[in-house]
């Protein structure tokens, strides 16, 4: 199907699964549409299944925007639970159509929790409420993660009953988009139609011994392997090590459910000029889930002790701070958390985790492929065939699951039939019908004015003030600190600092904040005697006084978070 057809029946306001190649322009042809949506006013929710498919859209993982987390079940105490939370409630009410990036990552029971939420909030029968689901991806990438005895069948998110109830109309792209290596492209679609020739064998052999220059990524199918590269790269750095360990609180068996779903280790070790990958979405501090980067050093933090500097590839400088994980009861309390600085080695990754990236060069072993897919996934990573070092390669490494194969060929089918009816259709009343239901506007002159606004503001998305903005909307909706810091998954610290920011730069009135007039006099007293001290141990390069002297001078005692809080309202 072509992008143009693609983009019209879209725009009708079925529920539609966008596939194709790699190239074939799936990411483009959703971006047209939520230009499109927005231009007109129509609210539309961007997500994705994973946090690095989710920055590629400019948009959030489902799970958090659904409310799911890591949960399998929900029950109707969760729900209702959920519809009290006026964030989650307002933007689930409000949204009329729902993007879902990378789809084939998305486990099927996931799939049908986020149409059950959908359901209540919008307490309607209808497939996920009634809203229009875009769901776009490709299912020969690897299936999701699921329990070791699971079958594929069972966690494919087109056999789940949220995909049948929502009978998408299947538009699979065939135009070929990527013009800068047809060698790849040729190899890639080869293994999709399961017809590999000789030709696209050597074109793999020959890449064994490529110069692919020193910055590439190795990707290897096994844990094992990947931790045996890690550790001998780590070894052979000399200088200090340091320890970072996982802290956990609460139940075992959940705590066990939290390790096996997050990718921090129980035990990191790192050291200056270690390579790194982050664990974890922190869009206020500039990470996600898949960041690379290496370690330039390490800081002593009055609060939390020594936090490694990573610098990014894309130059950035961060000071990691430990991120928690968590796993809430019906009534809303944590009842397991895992603590961890969100990294872990990354000289090599598996080609699980590999999903979702774009590499420009990357060294690849399948010798020892185990699951089906593996290999696809592994060399549709890459950009060209310029960029591959290929060690080796077994015969299941180039076979694709048999189910997914099925299900692509009825894919097509169901494309093939779409595109011939459609393709020279008239679809303009059932657009503007469409439009007018979601409650968006068709006035051309007020689609024109958006149309420059969008493109003014095109390729300014700016991580830190999306989240900042949100902090503010929550702040202003009345929320306590406490209550934002656990709405957003984010740390009361972070939280304080939003607030800083957003009365510094934006004026925000966040008097409603104060701790109180005793502890801000206390709090004052203890910085005025600090400052005449003026003892260099008790400030940080920038000349900010810190907060452990003013901690334990408190009497009684504070904590780090008050001080923080106080300090808004003194300095």
């Amino acid at each position: 199907m072509k992008q143009e057809t693609a983009l019209k029946l879209m725009k009708t306001g079925e529920n539609v699964f966008l596939t194709g190649s790699a190239g074939a322009g799936k990411t483009y042809t959703l971006n047209q549409y939520i230009n499109y949506l927005k231009v007109r006013k129509v609210p539309v929710a961007i997500t994705a299944s994973t946090g690095i498919a989710a920055t590629h859209m400019n948009g959030m993982t489902i799970h958090t925007w659904a409310g799911i987390g890591i949960k399998d079940i929900l029950s109707d105490d969760d729900l209702k639970r959920m519809k009290e939370r006026k964030y989650l409630k307002e933007h689930l009410e409000n949204a009329q159509v729902l993007i879902i990036d990378e789809i084939s990552m998305l486990h099927a029971k996931q799939l049908n929790l986020v149409n059950q939420v959908l359901k209540y909030f919008k307490e309607s029968d209808d497939a996920f409420g009634g809203i229009q689901v875009i769901a776009a991806g490709d299912f020969f990438q690897l299936p999701p993660v699921g329990k070791n005895d699971e079958k594929n069948r069972d966690k494919f998110c087109f056999m789940s009953n949220a995909w049948v109830e929502a009978k998408f109309r299947v538009c699979y792209l065939t135009e070929q988009h990527r013009q800068d290596d047809s060698a790849l492209n040729d190899v890639l679609n080869a293994i999709r139609a399961q017809n590999i020739q000789p030709q696209h064998l050597q074109a793999l052999r020959n890449t064994r011994n490529q110069d692919i220059g020193d910055t590439y990524t190795r990707l290897y199918t096994h844990n094992m392997d990947v931790d045996n590269i890690n550790y001998k790269h780590l070894n052979e750095i000399s200088g200090k090590e340091h320890q970072f360990i996982a802290v956990t609180d609460g139940n075992e068996k959940l705590i066990e459910t939290l390790k096996s779903s997050v990718r921090a280790p129980d035990e990191l070790t790192l050291k200056k000029h270690a390579k790194v990958m982050f664990v974890k979405n922190n869009f206020d501090m500039g990470y996600i889930n898949g960041s690379l980067g290496e370690v330039v050093g390490f800081e002593e933090d009055d609060e939390l002790g020594v936090l490694p500097k990573v610098k990014l590839t894309d130059g950035t400088t961060l000071l990691v701070e430990p991120e928690t994980w968590s796993v809430d009861n019906d009534a809303g309390k944590t009842i397991a958390s895992l603590q961890q600085v969100p990294l872990r080695l990354a000289w090599a990754i598996t080609i699980h985790k590999s999903q979702g990236m774009t590499l420009e060069a990357a060294e690849i072993n399948l010798s020892h492929t185990f699951e089906k897919g593996q290999g696809y996934v592994a060399l549709s990573r890459l950009k060209s065939i310029e960029g591959l070092r290929l060690l080796g390669f077994n015969e299941q490494a180039l076979e694709l699951d048999s189910l997914a194969i099925k299900a692509d060929r009825r894919f097509q089918e169901l494309s093939t039939e779409a595109e011939q009816h459609f393709a020279e259709e008239d679809l303009t009343v059932q657009h503007n019908a469409f439009i007018r239901h979601c409650g968006g506007t068709l006035n051309a002159s007020e689609i024109q004015r958006n149309e420059k606004k969008l493109a003014k503001s095109a390729g300014k998305t700016n991580y830190a003030t999306a989240t900042l903005d949100e902090t503010r909307e929550l702040f202003e909706n009345g929320y306590e600190i406490q209550d934002i810091a656990h709405e957003r998954g984010l740390t009361p610290a972070t939280i304080i600092n939003h607030l800083s920011k957003l009365h510094r730069e934006q004026g925000l009135d966040i008097s409603v904040a104060s701790p109180g007039e005793d502890v801000l006099e206390q709090v004052r007293k203890i910085y005025k005697k600090l400052q005449k001290r003026q003892d260099p141990n008790h400030f940080s390069e920038d000349g900010a006084i810190k907060l452990r002297p003013i901690v334990e001078l408190s009497n009684p005692k504070m904590g780090y978070d008050q001080v923080r809080l106080a300090l808004l309202f003194i300095e």
